[in-house]
């Protein structure tokens, strides 16, 4: 009895299951006779004709900015640091003055070395700081030796007149021609002592100069523009010769470092245009150009090196910054291009559909840059095709469509004009 009640409502669940199962069979047999009729009279489909544009080729390029000129600056003298005039991060311009040595112990160098100048100079007749040496005769020294000279002369030539008359001895004679021997002599040994005080002369007045470098180099100076990167001393430490005091950073104009492949080596020259960008300026584009190209390829990387320069008027950039960006190499004119609604890719492969008397033909594609609403076909096409851009899912080759009213090709962009930016 309990087994023969328990028994309807299963059987009334088994009733209701198969009338579910034939509406849902009923419905998907309707759909299919709707699709079937709907390819029947043809898919419905917006057309457009293929666009010929203009495009900007590019190679893509990353690389680190640098400043192109960067120096350690150094002392030339030694000394007790008195005061460090710039701080960090400061820009300075060529010939400020960045550190100043204490002065004092050279003031007095160059104080011995002028008066050792002036002295040399005296003994030559000269005035102070005049810089054409005298003659050798006008020399009070050598002048006097001169007259000396001329005065034995003079009395040897009497004295052997007198001789050959016989009215001088011979011992008389003999006197007048030591003197004149000694005289001359005395001349030359006159004339040497010049020579040597001339050239002391050039060696004193080195020495001046190098005194007085020395005590100018007392200030030190910046010898390119830039900003300060160290400041490696501080005021009262004593330094020696050629210890490094700031490190100097050129910040105008900067240069990205990078390297391009070989197969680019025929398409990257000097002067073309870069573009870039970097992490600490979001969406802003800054421009340079291309300064230099190593005429050799790396073996190992395949890549060849170049540098490109940039204006960086308000220090903005930084070396360091990482860049990416692009060589703007050439300009393609008459590209062929379609909207990007127009091409259905699907595990890689890029397909069209081109609408031809009322049929489909599915045509493979390959793709080039993407320039806004369009995208390059690098090939596949040849250029007078009508594509559908509504539908696509439901098309095939050989599939009959109706062209919409609202035909796309009057929307189709007009030919050139478009750069890749």
């Amino acid at each position: 009895m309990n087994r023969l009640m328990g028994s309807r409502p299963r059987t009334s669940w088994m009733h209701a299951g198969a009338l579910l199962a034939a509406v849902v069979l009923a419905e998907a047999c309707s759909n299919a006779a709707g699709q079937a009729t709907r390819q029947a009279q043809g898919v419905p489909v917006e057309v457009v004709k293929v666009s010929r544009i203009s495009v900007q080729r590019t190679v893509d390029l990353s690389g680190n900015l640098m400043s192109p000129d960067q120096a350690k600056v150094s002392s030339e003298v030694a000394g007790v640091v008195r005061d460090v005039a710039v701080q960090l991060g400061q820009a300075v311009q060529r010939g400020q003055v960045l550190v100043h040595v204490e002065p004092r112990e050279l003031e007095l160098a160059l104080e011995r070395a002028e008066s050792a100048l002036r002295q040399t100079e005296a003994q030559l007749n000269m005035t102070a700081g005049a810089e054409v040496l005298p003659p050798d005769e006008q020399i009070s020294g050598v002048r006097t030796a001169l007259a000396n000279r001329d005065d034995a002369r003079t009395q040897n030539i009497r004295a052997e007149e007198l001789s050959k008359q016989g009215l001088i001895s011979a011992v008389d004679l003999e006197a007048t021609r030591t003197r004149l021997k000694v005289t001359d002599a005395a001349y030359q040994a006159a004339l040497e002592t010049v020579h040597s005080l001339k050239a002391s002369l050039q060696d004193r007045r080195a020495a001046y100069f190098l005194a007085q470098k020395k005590l100018d180099d007392a200030s030190i100076k910046a010898p390119v523009a830039g900003s300060v990167a160290e400041r490696l001393v501080q005021p009262g430490e004593f330094i020696k010769e050629d210890t490094p005091v700031v490190t100097l950073v050129q910040m105008d104009p900067l240069k990205m470092v990078t390297a391009a492949q070989e197969r680019y080596a025929s398409a990257i020259h000097l002067g073309m245009p870069v573009q870039f960008s970097v992490e600490s300026f979001p969406g802003e584009i800054f421009h340079g150009v291309i300064v230099s190209v190593s005429p050799a390829v790396d073996q190992l990387t395949r890549t060849f090196p170049i540098e490109a320069e940039l204006a960086n008027p308000n220090y903005r950039l930084k070396p360091g910054f990482f860049a990416k960006g692009v060589v703007l190499t050439h300009i393609d004119d008459r590209v062929l291009a379609v909207p990007e609604q127009a091409v259905s890719t699907l595990a890689g492969v890029s397909t069209v559909y081109i609408i031809d008397k009322g049929k489909v033909k599915a045509q493979q594609v390959a793709q080039g840059v993407h320039q806004g609403p369009l995208v390059e076909i690098v090939d596949g096409l040849k250029g007078d095709e009508r594509l559908a851009i509504t539908n696509l899912n439901q098309l095939a080759s050989g599939v009959p469509v109706v062209e919409s009213k609202g035909d796309a090709a009057n929307k189709a962009p007009a030919a050139g004009g478009g750069r890749q930016p």
